[in-house]
């Protein structure tokens, strides 16, 4: 799995990001909540973060538990799901805010989930 993850993810900085590095945890709930907790206030675990940096492009934090639960919600393996939050969270760190965008990073991320084979969007998950 870790070095899928890791050429997915040089592949999204290439193809996405401009070859802009980015880094990426993952971890568990406890830390994802944790997290969630001392960065947006919210105290309940959560599948993915974002922390926009501005020297680089900055970081995601991805809970594997939480992966692990949709993926089998969702019918999907597990490295699908983790790619598609990573996919979720590097569109965050470029920009997009697809609570502000009227739609823009929901085409973004089927566009990508659509180029990298990927099973449907987050986005898309919780719009239907």
């Amino acid at each position: 799995e870790k070095s899928i993850l890791t050429d997915f993810a040089r592949d999204l900085s290439h193809r996405i990001a401009g070859g802009r590095a980015f880094d990426c945890l993952i971890t568990d709930d406890t830390e994802l909540r944790r997290l969630k907790l001392a960065f947006l206030a919210k105290d309940y675990p959560t599948d993915v973060l974002s922390f926009p940096n501005d020297g680089a492009l900055g970081e995601i934090a991805i809970s594997v538990e939480r992966a692990e639960v949709q993926a089998r919600a969702f019918g999907h393996s597990r490295i699908d799901e983790i790619r598609i939050l990573m996919l979720h969270g590097l569109l965050h760190l470029s920009g997009m805010d697809h609570e502000n965008d009227r739609g823009e990073m929901a085409r973004a991320e089927a566009h990508w989930r659509a180029q990298f084979g990927l099973p449907e969007t987050l986005i898309a998950r919780t719009v239907a």
